[in-house]
């Protein structure tokens, strides 16, 4: 028996994995987070599974659901929205299993920055304005932010920021980020990224408090830094006629024809 953690994307039902959708179909007991998991996902389960809505339930009631279903040699389809590798609380439910020696899986999901960027049809990371993409959040109740993890710290970068889980703190958010990016900045809101009421919101550090009303208070990913302009970045040497590379070597004595052409 095994609990298998599934991510299970940023909502579209389509946006789940192969092998998500194959341990779904194996798994007589699934336990997913209605929050936020589509009940179109539901239809993977097999004929007759047990299926329990995590939403209202505490740590300690879904170990317990593990234990029953590990006495009874059930393996457990474990579904959390968009990918377990942050923000899912998977970590704390792994340690309970170890502790009570129940073996686990974790399959990824597509994570909701990804859906996010898809959506504006952007790439975050463009030569000579940002090579890297930082994930985080604001505090909330759930979670305090450790020390040094401030937006400010993070903005300081220049990277493009993906500030998850903070639609509530909007205001100060912009207050922290605009005196490293500037108010021209440009910032995208996604609220629901990829389901079907999916909502974008474009503009910049300075006007972006204006444009949001009171039915964007959660599931909204919040997206800033210049690569959003899409403008005014350099090309890649990726693809340049003369960069030299190992499938596109230049020239006879490039390092790579040997390579290329040379003997098994």
């Amino acid at each position: 028996m095994t609990v298998h953690f599934i991510g299970a994307g940023p909502g579209a039902p389509d946006l789940l994995t192969l092998r998500g959708r194959d341990l779904i179909a194996a798994c007589p007991v699934c336990l997913y987070a209605g929050s936020l998991v589509p009940e179109a996902i539901l239809a993977h389960c097999p004929e007759g599974a047990r299926i329990v809505n995590t939403a209202p339930m505490d740590l300690d009631a879904i170990i317990a659901e593990c234990e029953t279903a590990h006495k009874a040699g059930r393996n457990v389809a474990r579904l959390h929205s968009g990918d377990l590798s942050v923000w899912s609380a998977m970590g704390e439910q792994i340690r309970r299993l170890k502790a009570l020696d129940i073996p686990y899986s974790v399959t990824p999901g597509v994570p909701s920055f990804a859906a996010a960027a898809a959506s504006l049809g952007a790439e975050l990371t463009l030569p000579g304005l940002s090579q890297s993409v930082v994930l985080t959040r604001t505090p909330g109740r759930a979670s305090k932010m450790p020390d040094g993890e401030s937006l400010a710290n993070f903005a300081a970068t220049g990277a493009t920021l993906a500030l998850h889980l903070s639609i509530g703190n909007l205001g100060s958010a912009v207050a922290d980020l605009t005196p490293h990016y500037g108010g021209d900045c440009p910032v995208a809101i996604v609220y629901r990224a990829s389901w079907p009421d999916e909502k974008i919101i474009r503009a910049t550090l300075a006007t972006i408090t204006d444009q949001v009303d009171a039915s964007i208070a959660r599931t909204a990913l919040i997206l800033v830094g210049q690569t959003l302009s899409g403008e005014d970045f350099t090309e890649s040497r990726l693809y340049a006629a003369d960069y030299d590379r190992r499938y596109r070597p230049q020239t006879a004595d490039s390092p790579w024809s040997e390579w290329q052409h040379g003997d098994d």
